[in-house]
């Protein structure tokens, strides 16, 4: 019987350019800000539906699934599809369909039992959740899809990095709306 593929997790987050994914009251509403670039590129539904099915499974923390049922809420729809959606938390939570899970421990045990069971896995936020992937180099590579605006202060990307982490520019995609989207691999230290 052959192996499965590798599995790969990513680290995704959308941020305003100057690195906050949240305002400090956990407020999103710049997420809808736009610009007009004449030469990015289109997201055609298409293509967004086609990337998605690509994604075998998400990760998030509890204040970015309470910001998805919040969208979800208002009328924007559940982003994350019929995929499994383990949601990092030590609070009880309202579970609103059959594809979240709940899950109270360590993230390194639930990404290593995520990485025998899928090949793409997602680590959609918050920013503590996308730090101690980072911290504990649970991630492979990170998508930085930054917004055009400035918004002074908030909840970064990533909380409390407590060393470099060496990065590799893979690519980089502009878009009509003047989103910028960064890909990088997280560059792994070479043993010896």
């Amino acid at each position: 019987m052959p192996a499965p593929p590798a599995s790969r997790v990513t680290i995704h987050m959308a941020a305003s350019l100057d690195g906050f994914i949240a305002r400090k009251d956990g407020r999103v509403d710049w997420l809808e800000t736009s610009d007009q670039y004449a030469e990015g590129a289109t997201l055609e539904p298409g293509y967004v539906e086609a990337f998605l099915k690509t994604i075998d499974c998400y990760v998030m923390g509890s204040r970015t699934y309470e910001t998805a049922l919040n969208f979800e809420g208002k009328g924007f729809g559940w982003a994350y599809g019929d995929k499994p959606t383990f949601v990092l938390t030590s609070r009880t939570l309202r579970r609103t369909r059959d594809s979240v899970q709940f899950h109270h421990g360590d993230l390194g045990a639930l990404i290593a039992r995520l990485r025998v069971e899928f090949r793409s896995i997602w680590v959609v936020g918050g920013g503590a959740v996308c730090g101690e992937c980072v911290r504990q180099g649970l991630g492979d590579e990170l998508r930085y899809s930054i917004l055009p605006v400035l918004i002074g202060e908030g909840v970064s990307f990533f909380d409390r990095l407590d060393a470099d982490v060496p990065l590799h520019l893979v690519e980089v995609k502009a878009y009509k709306s003047g989103m910028v989207e960064l890909r990088y691999e997280v560059r792994r230290p070479a043993i010896s």
